[in-house]
């Protein structure tokens, strides 16, 4: 009787499972598995955000199975000893799972393919995390794409698989028990913030269907809203693979001009993904070093942090990333950009915070964003600098994002609550700061300190 090991990741679903779907289709028994890596929860992958939102993921991952006649199998330690134990334990000849780009992910491969190799048991990758995967297309005589829109011509014509369907059973080996599901307090001693949304396949599910019928078609012209709230809230259900990439696309094909620009995004992920697979150094060198002398600066930084820079608009995304673990795209540019341009404050610190508190803080998406924004990146105009102002009258004209996550602005109306410091009282009056930092002489002086490093 033949075996396979499928090693869970960041393809915690049944539906257009390939290493799920190849497993059930040539093994007689398969063993459905998922290992809490040491490595992953010291760092800031191990954010108590996503554990949060991964036990949600499991659970449901595991009551998929259960359906099928599966059990999902939970171990802690490093992926390629508890992988070969499982391995050894069910007598299996092969371990199937998705690829991925980031480095701990190519560790992690490095690591189970030696041991694989050693046991001589199989080991087996499919597509995971894009679209199209890193490599798929390549320019004439590079290996990656370094802008966008050349790759976003190549990537909207380059041929995609089917979707595969989920197995509608699995035959598991006689005696394989599921495995408890762990608290967060369990995994981690931080708390998460109050107002995550929920994880699972199911819960993206829900979520597509619910933004397929009400905000698609509204998509081209509301993205940037930041009061209207219309993006998809999907992106976290995507980095953990609750949903693939493939199946979204295949969902609001030929849904009009909101349809396109939504695909639009999804390629700026598989471009991430496709420049961190050439040059994983770029999670902590600068892409296209510009030799930037960042300020230090830890009060600065920490009222950034917590959201007290005395920009509303800037302290309404922190807060809102403080309390959601989410951050409307628009707003994460603003504040992007206020660290690094305004601030000159070292994009890798604002990365890192993004990382510690997202909930779908990929690391080729948070990383490659951050350097866009910072000027390090494949942004083409690396001295671009967001005016925090033009950016909170353009895309929050009445402040009701603002007031949403900023409680002390409540009482001021309109657009008045995004330049606090000039009413007659002034903002101390209402127990919130004055700017930390002058923007217009800031941003002037970013720029002519760029100018000399060209």
């Amino acid at each position: 009787m033949s075996g396979a090991l499928v090693l869970f990741t960041r393809d915690l679903r049944v539906r257009d499972q390939p290493a799920l779907a190849a497993a059930v289709r040539e093994f007689d028994v398969v063993v459905p598995a998922f290992v809490f890596d040491r490595e992953l929860l010291q760092g800031d992958a191990g954010s108590a955000n996503r554990l949060a939102f991964l036990v949600d993921c499991l659970a449901d991952l595991g009551s998929s199975l259960a359906e099928r006649g599966g059990a999902l199998v939970l171990r802690h330690g490093r992926p390629e000893q508890e992988a070969m134990q499982l391995v050894q334990q069910w007598g299996l000849s092969a371990i199937c799972m998705g690829a991925d780009v980031t480095p701990y992910a190519k560790r992690r491969h490095a690591a189970l393919a030696a041991a694989c190799e050693q046991a001589r048991v199989e080991l087996r990758t499919f597509p995971g995390v894009s679209a199209v995967s890193p490599g798929d297309v390549t320019p004439v005589g590079g290996d990656h794409y370094r802008v966008f829109t050349p790759y976003w011509r190549v990537w909207s014509q380059a041929h995609r698989k089917s979707a595969v369907a989920a197995p509608r059973h699995i035959d598991v080996p006689a005696g394989l028990k599921p495995s408890p599901l762990p608290t967060l307090a369990e995994l981690t001693a931080a708390s998460s913030s109050p107002d995550l949304p929920r994880g699972g396949e199911r819960a993206a599910r829900v979520q597509l269907d619910r933004w397929l019928r009400g905000g698609l078609a509204h998509y081209e012209e509301l993205r940037d809203d930041l009061a209207g709230d219309a993006t998809s809230k999907l992106s976290p259900h995507l980095h953990f693979g609750c949903l693939s990439v493939g199946t979204v696309l295949a969902r609001i094909a030929g849904r009009g001009p909101g349809a396109e620009a939504f695909a639009r995004q999804l390629c700026w992920r598989d471009f991430h993904q496709q420049v961190l697979a050439a040059t994983p150094q770029m999670t902590t060198l600068d892409y296209r070093p510009l030799g930037d002398e960042w300020r230090v600066d830890a009060l600065g930084y920490e009222a950034w942090q917590q959201g007290l820079t005395g920009y509303p608009i800037v302290d309404a995304g922190m807060r809102q990333l403080a309390r959601e673990g989410f951050m409307h795209n628009r707003a994460r540019m603003i504040v992007a950009s206020f660290l690094t341009k305004t601030m000159y404050v070292d994009w890798r610190l604002g990365a890192r915070h993004f990382a510690r508190l997202l909930v779908d803080a990929d690391v080729a998406c948070n990383v490659g964003n951050w350097q866009w924004m910072a000027g390090t990146g494949n942004d083409t105009r690396p001295n671009r600098v967001l005016n925090p102002l033009r950016q909170a009258h353009r895309f929050d004209p009445q402040g009701e994002y603002v007031r949403r996550y900023v409680p002390e602005l409540e009482s001021l109306s309109g657009a008045s609550v995004h330049e606090p410091w000039l009413l007659d009282k002034g903002a101390k009056s209402l127990g919130y700061p004055l700017p930390i930092v002058e923007h217009a002489s800031a941003a002037a002086a970013l720029r002519a300190a760029r100018m000399t490093l060209f």
